[in-house]
């Protein structure tokens, strides 16, 4: 669990859990159409979305998959993430019974 938290300890991160939520609302649908609903949105996107270097994008996005915050699919040269509800559904409940 400290894990978890170390990692939502970070603005961008958090940001991109919130995106992933919901990513119709958060991302034009050019650029997650149509392989959103299949895998995800591509690293590439969040990246841009976020601001921040490819390298910073990579880092944050596996550390949350290395936590089970989220889910990645490789499909050729493209990697895409989607929350891992389960995992998020587990966290909340920590929270609200231990905290």
């Amino acid at each position: 669990m400290i894990e978890l938290f170390k990692i939502l300890s970070n603005e961008h991160r958090i940001q991109i859990l919130t995106w992933l939520k919901d990513p119709h609302e958060h991302f034009a649908a050019e650029d997650i159409e149509p392989e959103v609903k299949d895998y995800g949105v591509c690293m590439s996107v969040i990246q841009r979305k976020a601001g921040i270097s490819q390298s910073t994008a990579s880092a944050y996005l596996s550390s949350m998959v290395s936590c089970g915050l989220l889910k990645s699919v490789r499909e050729g040269q493209w990697t895409y993430y989607k929350r891992n509800e389960e995992k998020i559904r587990e966290l909340a409940e920590y929270i609200k019974e231990t905290l």
